[in-house]
């Protein structure tokens, strides 16, 4: 692209000068990518793929920037230099220092417009900056914006000087946590669940010349059932007697259009589909031609995809994709980074976690009261991973008996306005299936105003109106949080069940987090061998739960952040920690038709059966079936106490611990995938035929299906087969009682 030999020229001139000042703050957990970074390329690709254009100049790079109070007009010297684009609370500004709201960040950088930019406008765009921004060029004051996650762009052709260096001055204010605005995770006290602010620019910044005639943007709406891809313009300046034509091509399909009007739609003839299996994008170019003449010219991207809530072949409510029903599963991502905070040190590190969360077989992932900038979902779109998106929380909170917030009026419109405009700046990407606008009652208010409103503003996609515990009835799907979980609310007639986030088991790793000590976790591990082994009797139990009408979930998260550590990786992206080898595997069977469920050993939910217990510690080999327990007491399961969540009570234990024993009888030799069905409160261990067969640990107040060791199925025989069990309980309720079921796929 034209723009790098101005930008090799520029830096040429500012690296010798500047670049020997410049250096990651150090105290931190890096990432590899880090060491990529430089002054000379800070996320130097174009930054807008969704509408593209050759020339361009990139402003990432060192600033000056000063710390001001607040009420303090344009500084007249500056405190030092920062590396644009990553937050001034970052490593990877160089600065690492906290603004707060009493205080306004400022950036100043020169600039020389390139010759052959004559006769046309000149637009300053910024992906996102946090949160109220001014602008002035040379002196002139170009305007303002608020809103920390949307891009924003300024024509700045009338403040340009004739030739020489010109002045770029920005001033940001972020209140953080002290304001209503629409903030995420960020907090100016981090804790727990809660993350370092964010100040100021955070994407990249650009220059771009356009026609005095231009196009301004695009709206893509694919119609997958009518092999239609509607394209809408908009344009700046006067285009009367102009044309715009729109080329497509891909999968050997060529086609156009052209129209006098803004608004065309172009035939797809045999729509080669967008999905998670097959990612495919057709190439887009849109002209704005006066006569045969070319005006103005950008170039795009679309995916013909379909996304709905339709009942199954059995009457359940399921996510179709392109009339077929998807199972979704996806992680909970919430885009931090460790150098950059809400900023990725490079392009290849933002797109590696859309890699290794497709490598590991997720389909999906759910971008957590966050916004990323285009490249991200641009990289969802190319790889082929599902997104809901996530509007960022703000205003104050409600838990779930609570009614709805009653926002003041500068809060609500404040929260719309960002909202729209995210919907708005990123409705072309095929990957983003779902708009979530509230989570966990974080800013919630008017929730069916809002969700009847999303809607309106994008009918092609879903809206999960409240994801979490303050569910009010309207939407597209009903939305629980479980952890760890997993759950399923009851099916509903006109809406999809979904369980928008679970598991959260925490693992910290030395060396690979944010602090040494004091990490945390919903159920944390010491092993990573505990770690999969957990994981996957979470995933045995959410496959059964599809076929209890469950269509979709999330697993708490890609990474690891700050103090949380339960991603799938650790903060640094250095170790994955959970085996791909095992999981992979168990990932896809989520997407085959749920299994059957047959009852192979009832427990005490199919009727009353004994066993042989005692609560004495017995001898060695217990569980072994030549073990004699003639000794041993006789009694019906469930063992517990009476009022334990979830216990059918057939015998009363109430010491530290019990062991049982059952013989059962299986007269087939065909048996299938066996597993466990299995009531605990707290730590059990179950044996067959003396064979471990599974070991889990704290209490669940439901029964649960768990897989057996491969070496405890082979153990299985037609015939007698002893059932051994071990319980321990050490606070609160506590029960027991197993059986055995069967899978049939």
């Amino acid at each position: 692209m034209k723009h790098l030999s101005y930008v090799v020229c520029l830096l040429v001139f500012l690296g010798g000068l500047c670049s020997a000042q410049w250096k990651p703050v150090e105290g931190k957990i890096m990432t590899r990518w880090a060491a990529e970074v430089s002054p000379d390329n800070a996320l130097t690709e174009y930054p807008r793929p969704m509408m593209v254009r050759s020339d361009w100049l990139n402003l990432n790079g060192l600033w000056d920037y000063a710390i001001r109070p607040r009420t303090e007009a344009v500084p007249q010297r500056y405190d030092g230099q920062i590396l644009v684009p990553y937050p001034i609370e970052s490593a990877l500004s160089g600065v690492g220092k906290t603004v707060g709201a009493a205080n306004r960040l400022w950036y100043r950088r020169t600039v020389q417009i390139p010759g052959d930019w004559g006769n046309q406008r000149v637009v300053l765009h910024f992906g996102a900056v946090d949160w109220d921004t001014d602008v002035w060029v040379n002196g002139q004051y170009i305007g303002n914006h608020k809103g920390g996650y949307d891009p924003f762009s300024f024509d700045i052709t009338g403040a340009l000087k004739n030739s020489g260096t010109q002045e770029i001055i920005v001033s940001a204010w972020d209140p953080t946590d002290a304001g209503f605005q629409p903030r995420g995770k960020q907090i100016n006290n981090p804790h727990g669940i809660w993350y370092t602010p964010v100040t100021g620019i955070w994407q990249t910044v650009w220059l771009e010349p356009v026609p005095q005639v231009s196009i301004a943007d695009l709206k893509l709406t694919p119609d997958v059932d009518n092999n239609r891809i509607k394209i809408e313009v908009a344009t700046r300046g006067d285009r009367r007697g102009l044309t715009i034509s729109a080329m497509a091509s891909g999968a050997g399909f060529s086609g156009a259009a052209s129209s006098t009007d803004q608004t065309m739609s172009l035939v797809v003839a045999n729509p080669r589909m967008w999905s998670p299996d097959d990612p495919f994008l057709y190439d887009l170019a849109v002209q704005l031609k006066d006569g045969a003449t070319v005006v103005d010219e950008v170039k795009s991207y679309f995916g013909m995809r379909k996304i709905e809530v339709k009942k199954d072949d059995k009457g359940v409510n399921r996510l179709f994709l392109n009339n077929e029903p998807l199972f979704h599963y996806g992680l909970l991502d919430q885009g931090w980074w460790p150098d950059g905070l809400y900023t990725a040190p490079t392009d290849e590190a933002l797109r590696y976690d859309v890699e290794v969360t497709k490598q590991l077989g997720f389909n999906m992932l759910r971008k957590h009261v966050k916004v990323e900038p285009q490249r991200l979902y641009y990289w969802c779109d190319k790889l082929g991973v599902l997104v809901w998106q996530d509007m960022p929380n703000g205003d104050g909170h409600i838990h779930g008996d609570m009614p709805d917030l009653r926002r003041n009026p500068h809060s609500a419109t404040q929260y719309e306005r960002e909202y729209q405009a995210m919907i708005e700046a990123f409705y072309n990407h095929p990957s983003i299936v779902m708009w979530v606008p509230f989570n966990e009652g974080w800013g919630q208010f008017d929730t069916a105003r809002i969700a009847a409103w999303t809607k309106a503003l994008d009918p092609t996609r879903l809206v999960n109106s409240a994801s979490g515990w303050t569910d009010r009835g309207v939407g597209d799907v009903h939305d629980i949080h479980a952890y760890p979980g997993p759950a399923v609310p009851p099916v509903e007639d006109n809406r999809a069940v979904v369980l928008g986030e679970f598991g959260g088991l925490g693992l910290p790793l030395k060396g690979h987090t944010w602090q040494d000590e004091r990490n945390w976790g919903y159920r944390s591990y010491t092993t990573i061998e505990d770690l999969n082994k957990a994981y996957v009797n979470l995933i045995h139990r959410l496959r059964l739960m599809i076929g209890d009408g469950l269509a979709a979930a999330v697993y708490t998260q890609t990474t690891d952040v700050e103090v949380e550590v339960n991603g799938i990786m650790t903060y640094d992206r250095a170790v994955t920690k959970m085996d791909a080898d095992t999981i992979v595997p168990l990932h896809k069977k989520l997407y085959q038709k749920p299994p059957t469920v047959k009852v192979l050993v009832p427990n005490a939910r199919q009727g009353r059966y004994d066993w042989k217990y005692t609560t004495d510690r017995p001898g060695r080999n217990w569980f072994a079936p030549t073990f004699d327990d003639s000794g041993w007491k006789t009694g019906p399961g469930g063992f517990g106490t009476a009022g334990t969540p979830g216990i059918i009570l057939g015998t009363v234990w109430n010491t530290d611990a019990i062991w049982l024993r059952r013989t059962v009888r299986i007269d087939r030799t065909d048996v299938g995938e066996v597993m466990l069905s299995i009531l605990h409160d707290e730590d059990a261990v179950v044996y067959i035929n003396g064979v471990k067969a599974a070991e889990t640990s704290g209490h669940i107040g439901s029964y649960a299906i768990i897989p057996i060791s491969d070496e405890a199925r082979k153990a299985i025989r037609q015939g007698d087969n002893l059932i051994a069990v071990s319980c321990r309980n050490t606070t609160g309720g506590q029960s027991i009682d197993v059986g055995l079921v069967e899978l049939a796929d």
